[in-house]
């Protein structure tokens, strides 16, 4: 059977004698958006750190177009939720940093010609020679985009990027992200506690139990077609349907369900796959 583009294959991390998660096994194809959605100390963070290689899993392996990943690596971009731009930088500097890490042959002039036109495919290219504490917390967050999809990564990692930020430019950026991950045709994960945001965003939501050992209990397709907005979501044929199973497992079933007696149906290596 051919693999996904990105086979997450056993991973589990342990702290002492306590089990976060464990036996967690998924892939996520070539080109798709992918949202791991679970309660607070299920192990959501750490299973991105795990892919962008900032920590080791405690069992398992993951591939990524047929090689083992090890350690972090610029085919991983990780997009964080607080914007991680360094101060005394303007905003084209701190894109043109990253160039410089990949391609550390470039001249300033090339570094900064690639960041401007990063900058640009957020919105920003009149913000080039604006720092940090200049720019507001919806502009630090399109730099930082602008900074992981500059490198044009094989994964593009998200870790609740828009958490912090008010409704309405949350709004604005996680359309923004659709619309550029669309455009490069970029494989995404991300992790979220907005139910509405993974409905927007994902192809496929990985739902998981509440931990300690914690497990990926269940995956819901997303059949509802692209593109969405936030204003015509609500609208949209199975809609609801969709956000109520969510909701549903988030409430009820992730709490029921227990890792040393799962579901007849459920294994870890072959997760219920749902469709609404």
């Amino acid at each position: 059977m051919k693999k996904p583009y990105v086979s997450v294959e056993g991973i589990a991390r342990r702290y002492g004698a306590t089990t976060i998660f464990a036996d967690a096994w998924f892939g996520i194809e070539r080109g798709e958006f992918v949202c791991l959605v679970g309660h607070s100390g299920c192990g959501k963070t750490t299973i991105l750190n795990i892919l962008a290689g900032l920590e080791p899993p405690d069992d398992g392996v993951l591939i990524m177009d047929g090689q083992e990943l090890s350690g972090p690596s610029l085919d991983r971009a990780v997009i964080f939720q607080s914007h991680a731009l360094l101060p005394w930088l303007t905003a084209a500097e701190n894109v043109a940093f990253a160039q410089g890490c990949k391609h550390p042959g470039w001249s300033r002039a090339q570094r900064m010609e690639a960041a401007l036109a990063a900058l640009q495919k957020v919105g920003l290219a009149q913000a080039g020679d604006k720092k940090p504490s200049e720019l507001s917390g919806g502009m630090k967050q399109r730099v930082g985009i602008a900074r992981a999809l500059s490198l044009a990564p094989k994964m593009l990692l998200m870790d609740e990027p828009f958490s912090a930020l008010d409704a309405l430019t949350r709004g604005a950026l996680q359309e923004e992200v659709a619309r550029l991950v669309t455009e490069t045709d970029q494989t995404a994960f991300m992790i979220t506690h907005d139910v509405d945001e993974a409905i927007l965003l994902a192809d496929r939501i990985l739902l998981m139990s509440n931990g300690p050992g914690a497990r990926i209990a269940e995956v819901v397709v997303n059949t509802l077609p692209k593109p969405r907005t936030r204003a015509t979501l609500h609208h949209m044929a199975g809609y609801h349907p969709l956000r109520e199973h969510v909701l549903d497992f988030l409430i009820t079933r992730s709490k029921a369900f227990r890792a040393d007696a799962p579901p007849a149906n459920w294994s870890p290596r072959a997760v219920p796959e749902v469709r609404l």
